[in-house]
């Protein structure tokens, strides 16, 4: 009987094993990969605008308000433990949703895919084959640009020898473990340089990946690094091409009426796109009744400007009568305006494209960078033209140190980009501590020193479960 259990148990095991062995042998009808999927230029055509629609500065955007000094509280507050930074590796991403490892090494995954097969597709023609060089070097810009804003949440230091993170150059699910800055800027730059030779210098399609574009990136990453020289290279390269704005256009490149500065932009003006100027406020529900006040500009950010004479004040905020008259909602009255977009209760209210580089930042890499080595003259003189191109009637100012300019210059990031994905950032690459006053606290936390550890953002807890050779940033537990 015990012998006849064994060889029944025995068969059983067989049978499931042999069961199972089908199971794995059974190809999936639901999957493609990128060996069949991409096989043709309209393929990865097609992959690329794919990585494309991933495409995110939203968060960097909120992230860089709400951690730093540019917002207030305002009617609804549920952003508690970013604003106060009391976040974690485990919360950060489930309460506040600020984690760029899903959203950031997705579209590298997609652009590594479009990278794998483009040697593997003939092109049958000319055409075919300039399609195939554009968009390998759309694949590589995307790739470097995300690596970037993975280097801005979790690491931001120009040490070499400090941790940045892995850098992804083929598609993989093994486990990776972080490398540090030198060889991955190293990488990153290497990517933008094949990139810079592959696409058109005619800036043909805004919401695509230009020559100008790369350039742009290749003067923001060499000042995160400190490489102020290159920085003075390619914002030449940039300021040539797209001078500043008049003050009649720089208020309508906020209403997408013109692309005045911008270089490179991602479509925001359709619902399917999202509507950035939700960040700060909800849609209304029509001409009168206005949506709720997430966060309104804080003080220190409204004091900074000269409401009269800097075009910037007009084109950045706007003070709602609706809400002054209304007793309960008046202390929110001043809005900001930036991605306000169309009349309250429209289809178009708070869309409006994200600008991703554009001419005012480029002025403002340059004069740092000027100022960083030693030529005070030429830095002065790209602020003062900065300035005078937004506020009327002014007087170019002079400096008699270099920590003088250096300062004025942070103020006037602080001032020409806010709401643009950078605050938080500089303070951190420039080891600043973010200071709020206390009308802009509200009874939350005030300073948050520098070099203090949240400067650097958490490796989610997930990363850290799912990757045995990641390794956690300094001041967190898992």
């Amino acid at each position: 009987m015990r012998k006849n259990k064994l060889i029944i148990a025995s068969f059983l095991m067989l049978s499931l094993f042999a069961a199972c062995t089908k199971v794995i042998d059974v190809k999936e009808t639901d999957f493609i990969g990128g060996d069949v999927a991409f096989k043709t230029v309209d393929n990865v055509e097609s992959g690329i605008i794919g990585a494309y629609s991933a495409m995110n500065v939203e968060m960097g955007i909120l992230l860089n308000s709400v951690f730093a000094d540019e917002v207030r509280v305002a009617e609804f507050y549920n952003s508690a433990t970013v604003h106060e930074w009391q976040y974690a590796s485990t919360d950060i991403s489930i309460r506040d949703n600020f984690t760029a490892f899903p959203l950031y090494y997705r579209i590298v995954d997609r652009a590594n895919r479009v990278l794998e097969a483009i040697p593997n597709i003939k092109a049958a023609n000319a055409t075919q084959q300039a399609t195939l060089d554009r968009v390998k070097g759309e694949a590589l810009f995307l790739r470097a640009f995300s690596h970037f804003e993975l280097y801005r949440y979790y690491s931001n230091t120009a040490d070499g020898n400090a941790l940045a993170l892995a850098y992804m150059e083929t598609p993989s699910l093994a486990p990776k473990a972080r490398i540090t800055v030198a060889p991955y800027f190293q990488k990153l730059n290497a990517d933008l340089v094949a990139a810079k030779a592959l696409l058109p210098a005619a800036n043909t399609d805004i919401y695509r990946a230009s020559r100008l574009a790369v350039t742009a990136l290749q003067a923001r990453a060499a000042l995160y690094i400190k490489d102020y020289a290159n920085a003075i290279t390619y914002t030449n390269e940039y300021i040539t091409a797209f001078p500043l704005a008049t003050r009649t256009n720089f208020p309508s490149i906020w209403k997408d009426a013109n692309n005045s500065e911008v270089v490179f932009k991602l479509s925001r003006t359709t619902t399917a796109g999202g509507r950035i100027g939700a960040l700060y406020r909800g849609t209304s529900a029509n001409a009168s009744n206005i949506g709720t006040i997430t966060w309104r500009p804080s003080s220190a950010l409204l004091a900074a400007y000269n409401p009269t004479t800097d075009i910037r004040y007009s084109t950045y905020f706007f003070d709602e009568p609706l809400l002054k008259a209304n007793a309960s909602r008046s202390a929110n009255s001043i809005l900001i305006n930036k991605y306000a977009g169309t009349a309250y209760g429209t289809p178009g209210e708070l869309l409006a494209d994200a600008k991703v580089f554009r001419t005012g930042e480029m002025y403002l890499i340059r004069a740092e960078a000027k100022a960083e080595t030693g030529d005070l003259t030429g830095a002065a003189a790209d602020l003062n033209t900065l300035r005078a191109a937004r506020i009327s009637a002014y007087v170019n100012e002079s400096f008699a140190t270099k920590d003088a300019l250096i300062t004025a210059i942070m103020t006037e990031r602080f001032k020409e980009l806010p709401f643009e994905g950078h605050r938080f950032f500089d303070a951190k690459r420039r080891n600043l501590p973010i200071t709020r006053l206390a009308a802009d606290a509200q009874g939350t936390a005030l300073s948050l020193p520098a070099g203090n550890f949240r400067f650097l953002l958490p490796i989610p807890n997930s990363e850290i479960q799912a990757n045995p050779l990641m390794v956690q940033n300094p001041g967190y537990t898992n």
